[in-house]
């Protein structure tokens, strides 16, 4: 991959997989609905999230089989901007796949995750570090080494099946399975938050700037 702007910009990437992400709202995030246009529960947000990308790529990069966190820190609306971010990475991914999704999730890179590099005000870098994303049942189990200790489960519907956000507009994706967070503890940064026992999501993910 070149490492000029200007030619990053333009290279084609997309990237399938799984997302499980983990708030502070304590029912269950008004930002999926309202665009980001709503307050959260708390007035402001404070969430990571782990992916599982099962296939991609950026340009000639692969990046199947990477695993990458991120965690955010937005002091009112989501659509408002002004979020603290950070990002995780894998320590078994190769080099070129770290910057690939350093451009992705700076928003850099454009497409589905353009909007970052509006409103993301401050960028708190990128650490590679080991990551785990399994699945136990149905509850995703998410450890980012000395930084989240995470379990994830879907909350079940009236017939067996689970809650289930379908066709919306949000960023992340249109369907959104409504979860709980069983275990959800996040250290760094100055940042002590446990989430257990709030809302949290799973989703699968299709991203990329040739839609």
């Amino acid at each position: 991959m070149d490492l000029k702007e200007e030619l990053r910009v333009s290279d084609p990437w997309s990237l399938k997989g799984e997302l499980a992400l983990s708030c502070n709202c304590e029912m269950f995030c008004p930002c999926v609905l309202s665009l980001g246009q709503s307050a959260p529960t708390e007035g402001y947000c404070q969430t990571w999230a782990a992916v599982r990308i099962d296939e991609g790529h950026f340009g000639d990069t692969d990046l199947a089989g990477v695993k990458f966190g991120f965690m955010a820190d937005i002091p009112g609306r989501l659509g408002r901007g002004n979020w603290t971010v950070a990002l995780f990475v894998d320590d078994k991914a190769p080099v070129q796949a770290t910057k690939a999704l350093t451009w992705i999730m700076t928003g850099r890179a454009g497409g589905s995750t353009g909007l970052l590099k509006i409103l993301a005000g401050s960028f708190l870098g990128v650490r590679q570090v080991p990551i785990s994303y399994e699945l136990k049942g149905e509850t995703r189990i998410i450890t980012i080494e000395k930084i989240v200790d995470g379990a994830i489960t879907p909350v079940k519907g009236k017939d067996q099946g689970n809650v289930v956000i379908r066709n919306s507009s949000y960023w992340i994706a249109p369907d959104i399975i409504v979860s709980r967070a069983d275990k959800s503890r996040f250290r760094l940064f100055g940042r002590n938050w446990n989430f257990e026992g709030r809302s949290a999501e799973i989703c699968k993910l299709d991203w990329g700037n040739r839609k």
